[in-house]
């Protein structure tokens, strides 16, 4: 049985999105009197059920115009893809084979049994971190960053001796709450600085002479599964990249190892709901 909300009106789609929280939103904007949407309605409604952690939404075009006009929708079917209401993909066509390589983009095992965010308000961000702008130096060559960002992927180790230099590079401005980092009580990382918004990666020397923005001194209580490590929040509202200098390691082992790195947050830009309540033509409105 299909699992997709018919969306009423531009209220309705405005509380469909609130309440989503941090789920995946798949928006299917279509017209009753299109042919391309009716052929792919099938296929939409197929995978709502397939990945039944996400938010399937149909939102007809001609009952919800201030949404389609504010969305900036023009063609129809439309589908446009929503984390914590911040719209991050969109594709044009009735394409069912392109569609679900989306799905499959931002539906990621973060996803969790219920839903939620480790911390409420917020969401995991690996789905915003920008592998192009993203690197880590002295990584070992068969255990690299990308290895960490992936609780499945293995993990991440230096290579020639216990230091890294971690840098995640964001699609969007993000809001930074905390971290998560999984490690071993042995060669897990102890001493972190935190730079933000650095116009290349550091190297070693400049990081360690420079005064960071945070400076982290991690326990073994906090490397483990599911331990929240605080971020100066205040601090961290408008990131661009987030740079990670780790110093040593908890026993001064020859190297580190980091199982598994996420960070918590949310987008800095999010959709304002009160715009749905416009009114066409109202004295004050945007154009």
């Amino acid at each position: 049985m299909a699992n997709v909300h018919h969306v009423s009106n531009d209220a309705d789609f405005a509380s469909e999105l609130a309440n989503a929280g941090t789920k995946l939103v798949v928006a299917d904007y279509f017209a009753t009197w299109c042919g391309p949407c009716r052929a792919i309605a099938p296929a939409f409604a197929d995978m709502s059920t397939r990945y039944p952690k996400a938010v399937f939404l149909k939102v007809d075009v001609d009952q919800c115009q201030e949404t389609a006009q504010r969305e900036g929708v023009s063609a129809m079917p439309t589908f446009i893809f929503y984390r914590n209401k911040v719209k991050v993909d969109l594709m044009r066509g009735a394409d069912a084979s392109m569609l679900e390589e989306k799905i499959k983009k931002w539906y990621s095992e973060g996803e969790g049994e219920d839903g939620d965010s480790p911390v409420k308000g917020h969401m995991e961000l690996t789905s915003l971190i920008n592998k192009a702008e993203s690197e880590c130096l002295n990584e070992a060559d068969d255990h690299t960053l990308e290895h960490a960002l992936d609780p499945k992927g293995g993990y991440l180790e230096s290579d020639c001796d216990e230091q890294l230099m971690i840098n995640l590079g964001f699609s969007q401005a993000v809001k930074l709450h905390s971290l998560q980092m999984h490690c071993s009580k042995e060669n897990g990382p102890k001493n972190v600085k935190l730079f933000i918004n650095q116009p290349h990666t550091l190297d070693f020397d400049s990081a360690d002479s420079m005064a960071p923005l945070q400076m982290l001194e991690l326990t073994p209580a906090d490397l483990q599964e599911g331990a929240l490590v605080p971020l100066k929040y205040v601090k961290l509202q408008n990131v661009l990249s987030l740079t990670l200098f780790v110093k040593d390691n908890q026993t001064g082992a020859e190297t580190t190892q980091i199982d598994h790195l996420s960070v918590i947050g949310s987008p800095t830009s999010t959709t304002n709901m009160a715009e749905f309540k416009r009114v066409a033509g109202k004295k004050g409105e945007s154009h």
